[in-house]
């Protein structure tokens, strides 16, 4: 007597067997929505995120939920805690994050000598794609830049961040972007570092890269950036 199987009715036919799929946790929900979030550039590098009991209330869930979503990018390296001033956001995505982590004690010097790679062709691919919004953006972040030194250099730094940032936005290029996304930290406290111990604001050199990218000019603008970023490689002492 040949009897039958779960998965083989008696006509010879092969069943499919499907499992009933188990509904996602809503921690995972909450996790993805703030993933989502950050994706958008709703919540861009360098900025805080709402407080947990905002995070409540914007998401309906519970406080424990929130933290434990929030705890989850964190380990990602997307999110970053920072004792008595909130969260921020590092890395817009988990392989951001990895490269953030990656970097975070890398020396200046070498900080310097990735990014005249990264911000030369970056610069190049801006002036061949820039849009009018591109342009508008990059005139106004320039201003900004030369405004905040003239009133206080040391805070001036984070405007120096966003327009060399909005360089690589205007290459169009969303892989770039990430990239330079995970990077940025370590961007910052390599231009943070160089404020500090020079009086030099290198206005002339960041006006002279903008106008070239503004122009169209892809081989003025690589150039204009080389010729900065090498300036500030010869400063160290065992720079080849």
């Amino acid at each position: 007597m040949t009897g039958c199987c779960a998965t083989t009715p008696c006509d010879g036919r092969y069943a499919v067997v499907v499992q009933t799929v188990r509904r996602t946790s809503l921690i995972a929900q909450v996790t993805e929505q703030l993933r989502a979030e950050i994706r958008s550039g709703r919540w861009p590098v360098g900025a805080r995120i709402p407080t947990e009991p905002e995070l409540t209330e914007l998401t309906g869930t519970g406080r424990n939920t929130v933290r434990e979503a929030v705890q989850a990018l964190v380990h990602t390296g997307m999110l970053e805690r920072r004792q008595g001033s909130g969260t921020y956001v590092i890395a817009t995505s988990d392989v951001g994050g990895t490269l953030g982590k990656y970097f975070a004690d890398a020396q200046e010097r070498d900080v310097l000598e990735l990014r005249l790679a990264l911000d030369t062709t970056a610069a190049a691919l801006a002036a061949r794609r820039r849009d009018d919004s591109d342009i508008a953006n990059l005139s106004r972040l320039l201003a900004e830049r030369d405004k905040r030194w003239n009133e206080d250099p040391a805070a001036s730094v984070e405007a120096d961040v966003q327009l060399h940032r909005a360089i690589v936005v205007a290459s169009h290029n969303a892989v770039y972007l990430e990239v330079y996304d995970s990077l940025l930290p370590i961007i910052e406290e390599v231009i943070r570092a160089q404020a500090l111990k020079s009086e030099d604001s290198y206005g002339e050199e960041h006006a002279a890269l903008v106008h070239a990218v503004i122009d169209g000019d892809s081989e003025r603008a690589a150039s204009a950036t080389r010729c900065f970023l090498n300036s500030l490689i010869a400063e160290y002492p065992d720079a080849r």
